[in-house]
């Protein structure tokens, strides 16, 4: 007999949405997660004595507002605040470009009038895309599948509403999608804007998490992919969850407990129970079985097939794809305990850029250098930074008087050469993290009372995040839309009966998004309804 209708591997944000929506529909719920604490990547923890911060993700847009509403976050305790300003920008000359609400034309125009003409035409040529591709973040996108049946039927539908929706954008529009699919935000940036640093504010979002040039073809999606958010109803705006990112967490644990779910902690799973070809249940660490009529996963894909399930109940050819699925965000990330406000040479006072995505990278060129750099050597030694410093907005993360910033660092190399290992290196690369800040900030370097490091290898140990990777999964052509994780297996249900994916290495990729949290579950609500039909 069965102990639950669905348990779900890993309390991360998408397991936890997953299990508030099954709940909420009258399911029973056992959610297992291998760390102490719910969260996975999105969690706020003391990294020192008094001193809180979001431990790996760090910042709030991509939270689809419908799974918010839906599962009630506010009244769970959730506040999200914007950025009193989005993004500063400093340049090693003294220049600077700090953008945000009623600031951004006047500041870009500062730099170039050709950037401040072009600005707002390209502006809306991303938001016209976004637009129509917010609209597939909640649906599963168009699953390929063999021969005819209920399956093929309901995916002739989905194809069908999807080019309907594709219908809505112009030919020009059309064009400008097929770029971005497919084209490097470099080469694109290139074409419309002269300036550097604000070529530097998109291209920074073609390679936040994508272990790769700007100038890397399908770069300019990964661009996209951050257009796509929102904050309080304000599209395109980057905010902060009072309590860092744990917070998130808090409340969607909170919604799915109130709906009647289970959540065990310190709680890994060895191995998915597979019997006549169906998923069971689950097997944990501990030996302990917890059976279900369905098994959804919200790990990284490549760990799912290749360590949590039988090889032998996969097919050959599926797993043989799977092993080579694409991990790696070139993301090095530090979280530090400040005793006071850095001071920027750029704009030495105190102000709203302090509340900003401070991003440390003044060029396209140095973007692609550090990406050459980290290949050849292991890491950029020039690296891309972007810092953040949340405690400006919530006094809450530090006593008072002092702060704690978030460094988020690129490029360093997922696996290093010649066999050498994070865990001799990491002492060093983060002397040069904060070295690098305090070239933009002289004296940011003495300000450091404390500090977290975590290399692409202590991402993987502590998160499960293959290879450091953010997104469970790079964000490349051959691993998007229906080909994510593999043609055939797009709508969320994997080989294997009754085994489902639900987290980022799903439609519509990484972030802290619901989304495909959200979208599992409508799958395995839809299966159970035609199972009891």
């Amino acid at each position: 007999m069965n102990e639950t209708d669905v348990v779900i591997i890993g309390a991360g944000h998408n397991g936890l949405t997953c299990a508030a929506y099954l709940a909420r529909a009258g399911l029973r719920v056992h959610v297992v997660e291998r760390r102490k604490v719910v969260g996975g990547a999105a969690v706020t923890e003391e990294f020192h004595p008094g001193f809180r911060n979001s431990v790996a993700s760090y910042t709030v847009s991509l939270l689809n507002p419908r799974v918010i509403a839906d599962l009630k976050l506010h009244e769970h305790g959730l506040t999200i605040v914007e950025r009193r300003a989005q993004n500063f920008l400093p340049a090693p000359d003294g220049r600077y470009l700090l953008t945000g609400e009623g600031r951004t034309q006047a500041a870009v125009a500062k730099l170039s009038s050709h950037d401040a003409a072009a600005w707002g035409p390209f502006v809306q040529r991303l938001d016209a895309i976004a637009d129509v591709l917010r609209d597939f973040v909640l649906r599963a996108p168009p699953n390929l599948v063999e021969g005819f049946g209920t399956g093929a039927i309901r995916e002739a539908f989905n194809a069908l509403g999807t080019a309907n929706r594709l219908r809505a954008l112009s030919l020009e529009q059309q064009r400008d999608l097929l770029d971005l699919f497919t084209r490097s935000a470099g080469e694109m940036l290139d074409e419309v804007f002269e300036n550097d640093l604000v070529k530097s504010l998109f291209g920074f979002d073609a390679i936040v998490g994508n272990y790769a040039s700007p100038y890397a073809a399908g770069s300019a999606y990964v661009m996209l992919h951050h257009a796509f958010g929102e904050v309080n109803g304000k599209k395109g705006v980057w905010g902060h969850a009072i309590g860092g990112m744990g917070a998130i967490t808090q409340a969607l644990a909170r919604a799915a407990r109130d709906h009647g779910a289970q959540i065990d902690l310190d709680a890994p799973v060895r191995e998915v129970i597979i019997e006549r070809d169906r998923a069971v249940g689950v097997v944990l660490e501990d030996g302990r079985a917890i059976r279900a009529s369905s098994v959804a996963a919200n790990v990284n894909p490549k760990l799912l097939y290749t360590r949590l399930v039988p090889s032998e109940a996969l097919p050959a050819p599926f797993l043989a794809r799977i092993r080579n699925w694409r991990c790696g965000s070139g993301t090095f990330r530090m979280n530090v305990a400040l005793s006071g406000l850095p001071s920027f040479t750029a704009l030495p006072e105190e102000g709203d850029h302090l509340s900003a995505g401070i991003i440390l990278a003044p060029s396209l060129g140095y973007m692609d250098r550090a990406y050459l750099d980290a290949r050849d050597h292991g890491w950029s030694r020039e690296p891309v930074v972007e810092l953040l410093i949340p405690s400006t907005l919530d006094d809450s993360l530090a006593p008072p008087g002092r702060h704690v910033a978030s460094l988020f660092c690129q490029h360093v190399a997922p696996e290093l050469p010649e066999g050498r290992s994070w865990d001799d290196h990491r002492e060093e690369v983060a002397d040069l993290m904060i070295a690098t800040v305090d070239r933009y900030a002289p004296g940011f370097a003495s300000l450091v009372e404390g500090r977290q490091i975590l290399s692409p290898l202590d991402l993987e140990r502590e998160f499960g995040l293959l290879g450091g990777d953010i997104f469970h999964g790079a964000l490349t052509l051959n691993q998007l839309f229906s080909a994510r994780p593999m043609l055939g297996h797009a709508d969320y249900r994997s080989p294997v009966k009754g085994l489902y994916h639900c987290g980022s290495g799903s439609h519509p990729g990484g972030g802290v998004t619901g989304a495909p949290g959200h979208n599992a579950a409508q799958a395995i609500l839809s299966d159970r309804r035609s199972l009891f039909a």
